[in-house]
């Protein structure tokens, strides 16, 4: 849980505010990303909603993007977000399913690469606002590979599988916010120590430190 010394209401409100720019500019470097490969590979969709930008204002959800990882940051739980969907057109696409699930992964590996960035500063400042970052970027890029829809992870599988039992499993896309979900409510304590427990080797990897 994160220690918040409620006596200083200076320092809640700084912690509080620095946590915010940070999930905001994370989510915002994810969805960006989702937007210029998509863009890359055929489908200018996103970019001309504007929304391959960084600027954190045309991709936040104020639900999941500020409400739902403050509160869990505050409870020193899971933290997960999401933002608004990058709308992407797979007619667009050379090949839908390959394309797909290239602009699908663009998201957890733009949080990966931030997290190797973020790493080598630290070994050279190692700074505990840096440790944060990181670790935020790792549990996000973790978390969305999750094979669930409507996950990166998910339309990752889609991508990679057979044909005829990517058609099968595309069905449940339409479920997607109910599957997670109950996903997360029936699963996420046996989930969790999982997760940490890789981000933990990667961070040891990354940082020679762990949580």
């Amino acid at each position: 849980m994160v220690n918040l010394d409620t006596s200083n209401p200076a320092s809640v409100f700084l912690l509080v505010l620095s946590f915010l720019i940070i999930i905001s500019l994370v989510i915002s470097v994810h969805e960006a990303s989702h937007a210029y490969f998509a863009n890359k590979l055929g489908d200018p969709t996103a970019r001309l909603l504007g929304r391959m930008t960084l600027n954190p204002a045309a991709h936040i959800d104020p639900i999941g993007t500020v409400l739902v990882p403050l509160v869990l940051f505050v409870l020193g739980g899971f933290i997960f977000g999401w933002a608004k969907p990058t709308p992407i057109n797979p007619l667009n696409f050379v090949n839908p399913r390959r394309d797909g699930a290239i602009v699908a992964f663009a998201g957890p590996a733009s949080n990966f690469a931030i997290a190797i960035f973020f790493s080598i500063l630290f070994r050279i400042f190692p700074i505990q606002v840096l440790l944060i970052l990181i670790s935020i970027n790792l549990i996000l890029g973790i978390f969305n590979l999750l094979p669930i829809p409507p996950l990166d992870g998910y339309k990752v599988l889609l991508g990679i599988l057979p044909k005829e039992a990517a058609l099968r499993l595309s069905v449940l896309e339409n479920y997607g916010p109910i599957i997670l979900i109950v996903f997360l409510f029936l699963f996420i304590q046996f989930l969790a120590p999982v997760i940490f427990a890789i981000l933990n080797t990667l961070l040891l990897l990354l940082t020679g430190t762990t949580l």
